[in-house]
């Protein structure tokens, strides 16, 4: 399928939309299951085994940048929804997705792609054998200014290296990447703004807006089957930093400097997991039981500064935080009949840390646990039909400085409540999957979603903001057809009822909450000749603020490709964004902001960070 940004491979998960309100360094805001999970909250994303959520992140937790990815190194994407899995710890109570690399490239590949808005893309990947082993290397070149009166000056560098031996389950592989990105950003803007003709629809109020990122990691994978079953360990150190500038509310809180500001991370993260697999036979039945750890620890100095045109003004607040996390757990799934089977697990999270502030009083410790049960059921097949329950509850850590706060980091005195360091969520999922017609599969669920609350580090401000216990309700309706080999049609529908569910006046509606969500492919092709694909993708209204008086609009933006393979290995494609030049916008938000002249106390307004036009994308690859 054609996408944008790397983010929307993840769009291969149905329900899922990614988004960018921001330039193409930032992470991305992602939507599922009725959720704004804003750059990775309750998405638990890893790639080859690691972590990319980032707890008490500088600008959000949970913050889940895959920029650095390579979508041709993709060999596997396992999608799995809801808080019912025993190896999901944290960040994963709406979905997690597990990214896996190729061990090996099938040949050598090199592409060159050049597009509208100055895009322009360097690829080259290939492996060979090492001794017993295998080397696989690649590396990407990216620069893009996009359709912004600003340019976004996008220069990206990434590569990957890999020594592996054997197969995923019966070998190992070290892996070493390192990713660098510097960009200028056009952040969301005023819809006065547009509307007044102060700026054009792809116009920026502060100009020096953009960051800087950076993410290096070495990694070890080992695994090994035997008579037992499977043991699989994984190990990791991670060294990233990200520099942020952004000035979403502009002369709102300082009217003579603007409102710009900093929001720097820069963290050590260094884990390891396990997890042994264990098959026999009880009474007769066979069985499977797994158990498993997994821990990580975080060093991390990050900190949020006052900023003019990106020249520093004053320092709202500066932390160092150790934090430490680690979750055991264990499932086991019974075969009882050929019609039914089911699971029964548990885990166990234990989070601790410190937080060395600027301020004093915001310094201390902090740590607490949860235990999060969960069972699974399946019947049949009949007539190619199972049919399928789970239910479980899970968590989401919050920033470690919001459970140590005690007075506003800005004026030093104004007191603070502090938060928990964990949030219960509980989850529920009935469902049925067909396969009698060849080549479809169709799979239908009924799901429900509670959160305790939805806390969360609010980034920009440096404060906990305390959110309300809520309530998701869905239903996801997803087919995949292949009615010929070279041939095939996608269709996912989902709809979520989002509520907070306690009293208020302010209303009950969950701002940013999609309902109707939508997308169908169609695929076609063979390993050489003509190809090409064709992808819709609907993201519906969103209320805005509680009592729903404000909406975001909906959109429908189509992507295609056609291109040629030749019997060579040479390849020639092209790719047309927003085909049929859908002016809608890629995210909404509203809050109050302020334009120069404008009364002190601000406006509330609608903010919007509009799609790109129609865009072209020219590829030559060979592949020897």
């Amino acid at each position: 399928m054609p996408f944008s940004r790397v983010g929307e491979v993840l769009e291969a998960v149905p329900g899922l939309v990614v988004t960018q309100h921001s330039g193409e360094g930032k992470a991305n805001q992602y939507f599922l299951r009725g959720f704004n999970l804003d750059h990775g909250t309750d998405l638990a994303i890893t790639v080859d085994g690691m972590p990319v959520n980032m707890p008490t992140h500088g600008h959000g937790q949970g913050y889940a940048d895959i920029n650095f990815m390579i979508p041709e190194l993709i060999s596997a994407m396992t999608l799995r929804k809801g808080p019912y899995f025993a190896d999901i710890g944290d960040f994963g109570s709406a979905g997690a997705v597990s990214i896996d690399y190729l061990r090996a490239m099938p040949k050598t590949l090199a592409e060159v792609t050049l597009g509208s808005f100055g895009y322009r893309r360097l690829l080259g990947a290939g492996s060979t054998k090492a001794g017993e082993g295998t080397l696989l290397a690649a590396f990407e070149a990216n620069s893009y200014n996009g359709p912004w009166d600003v340019p976004d000056k996008i220069r990206k560098l990434n590569g990957v290296l890999r020594y592996s031996q054997g197969t995923p389950t019966d070998g190992f592989s070290l892996t070493g990447m390192a990713y660098a990105n510097r960009w200028t950003s056009t952040d969301q803007v005023a819809q006065r703004a547009l509307d007044q003709g102060i700026i054009g629809r792809y116009g920026s109020l502060d100009p020096t807006d953009g960051g800087i990122a950076n993410r290096f990691s070495l990694s070890g994978r080992f695994a090994r089957s035997s008579d037992i079953g499977q043991t699989d360990i994984n190990a990791y150190v991670i060294r990233s930093s990200l520099q942020l500038y952004n000035n979403f509310t502009y002369f709102l809180d300082d009217p003579i400097n603007g409102d710009q500001f900093n929001q720097y991370d820069r963290r050590t993260v260094v884990g390891l997991s396990g997890a042994q697999r264990f098959d026999y036979r009880f009474a007769g039945l066979p069985v499977e039981t797994r158990v498993g750890l997994q821990s990580r620890a975080d060093a991390i100095s990050l900190g949020l500064t006052k900023t003019l045109q990106r020249d520093w003004l004053s320092t709202v607040r500066a932390d160092d935080v150790q934090e430490q996390s680690l979750g055991l757990w264990t499932d086991t799934t019974v075969r009882w009949t050929d019609w039914l089977r089911t699971s029964a697990g548990v885990r166990e999270d234990f989070f601790n840390g410190r937080v060395s502030s600027d301020t004093p009083a915001n310094s201390g410790s902090a740590s607490a646990s949860m235990t999060s049960p969960k069972v699974g059921i399946v019947l049949g097949p009949w007539v190619s039909t199972e049919f399928y329950g789970n239910a479980g509850t899970g968590l989401h850590s919050n920033d470690i400085r919001g459970a140590t706060i005690t007075v506003d980091p800005t004026d030093k005195t104004t007191p603070l409540d502090r938060v928990p360091l964990l949030v219960r969520s509980k989850g529920a999922e009935l469902g049925v999957r067909n396969r009698s017609i060849t080549g479809l599969t169709t799979a239908l669920a009924v799901f429900v979603l509670d959160f305790d609350s939805e806390l969360l580090f609010v980034g920009d401000a440096g404060t906990t903001e305390p959110s309300r216990p809520s309530r998701r309700v869905g239903v996801e309706w997803t087919n995949q057809y292949r009615p010929l080999p070279w041939l095939g049609v996608d269709l996912d529908l989902a709809y979520t009822r989002a509520r907070f569910t306690d009293v208020d006046p302010a209303g009950n509606m969950i701002p940013g909450a999609p309902a109707w969500v939508a997308s169908a492919g169609l695929t076609f092709g063979r390993e050489t000749g003509w190809f090409g694909a064709l992808k819709g993708r609907y993201f519906g209204v969103r209320p805005l603020v509680e009592d729903g008086s404000e909406r975001s609009l909906a959109s429908l933006i189509f992507n295609a490709r056609a291109g040629y393979r030749f019997d060579n290995g040479l390849r020639l494609q092209l790719d047309a964004l927003n085909l049929f030049n859908a002016k809608t916008n890629q995210i909404e938000y509203y809050y109050l902001s302020r334009l120069p002249g404008e009364p002190l106390g601000g406006v509330g307004d609608r903010h919007v960070h509009p799609a790109e036009p129609l865009a072209l994308r020219l590829t030559l690859a060979g592949a020897f």
